[in-house]
C-alpha cells in the first residue's frame, strides 16, 4: 500500500506498522520513521530490542495480575505494603493513577476489564474467580471497589459485590470527587487520592 507518495518501500513499510499505534496518523508515523532514520544505528536496534523484549519477556503477576518482570509484581512484594487491603482496577493504567497519588498503601487486584456485555465482555472474561479466592482465604480484610463511574464500570461493581458481600469482608467504593463517568487514569491526582482516603462502604452507596 503506497502510503503519501513514498519513494522507499522500507521507509513505506515503516510508517505503516508506526501508524497502527493508537493515535498516531500516516503523517505523525512518518516523521517518527523520519526521526529513527537520522539516529545512529545502535541507537535504533536498543529502541527496537527494548520493545522485543518487553513483549517477549513480560509477565503479569500470580498474585494481583498487574504487568510485572516477574511472577510477583513489586507492589505485591513489598512488606510494607498493607496485604489484607485490595483495590479493585480495570488495568495496568489504573494502578499507575492511583500509585500517583502516594495515598494508598494496600495491594491491587487487576480485572483485565469490565462486563460489557455490548462489547462481548463477561465476567469469565475478567480475573473475578481469583479475587473470589483472596476473599475465601481469610487474608483480606477490605475491598476497594475502584473502577470507573461509567455504566460498565457501576455494573461491574454491582456484580463484585454481590459476589463477596457474604464474606466477612469490608467493601468499600471511591467518594464521588471522581466525577460521573470519568475514567480513573484521566482523574487528577488530588481528586483521586481524596477519593481514596474519603472512600465510603458500597452498600451506602447504593442508597446516594
Amino acid at each position: 500500500m503506497e502510503v503519501l507518495g513514498l519513494s522507499s518501500s522500507l521507509l513505506e513499510g515503516a510508517v505503516h506498522e508506526l501508524s497502527r499505534l493508537p493515535g498516531v496518523g500516516k503523517k505523525t508515523a512518518l516523521r517518527l520513521a523520519l526521526f529513527l532514520l537520522k539516529l545512529e544505528e545502535h541507537e535504533v536496534e536498543s529502541f527496537g530490542n527494548s520493545i522485543i523484549k518487553m513483549r517477549k519477556e513480560i509477565q503479569y503477576c500470580q498474585n494481583c495480575h498487574n504487568i510485572s518482570d516477574t511472577e510477583t509484581c513489586r507492589i505485591c512484594a513489598n512488606p510494607e505494603r498493607n496485604s489484607g487491603l485490595v483495590c479493585v482496577v480495570e488495568d495496568i493504567r489504573d494502578v499507575m493513577a492511583i500509585e500517583a497519588t502516594h495515598q494508598y498503601k494496600g495491594l491491587y487486584h487487576v480485572l483485565g476489564g469490565k462486563i460489557s456485555p455490548m462489547d462481548g465482555i463477561g465476567p469469565n472474561d475478567l480475573t473475578i474467580d481469583s479475587l473470589i479466592s483472596k476473599a475465601e482465604s481469610g487474608t483480606i480484610g477490605e475491598v476497594i471497589l475502584a473502577l470507573s463511574t461509567t455504566i460498565e464500570g457501576d455494573t461491574t461493581n454491582f456484580y463484585l459485590y454481590k459476589k463477596l458481600k457474604n464474606y466477612p469482608i469490608q467493601i468499600s467504593t471511591l467518594a464521588r470527587g471522581v466525577g460521573i463517568g470519568d475514567e480513573l487514569e484521566y482523574t487528577d491526582e488530588v481528586t483521586l487520592g481524596q477519593s481514596i482516603l474519603h472512600r465510603k462502604l458500597f452498600d451506602d452507596s447504593l442508597n446516594t
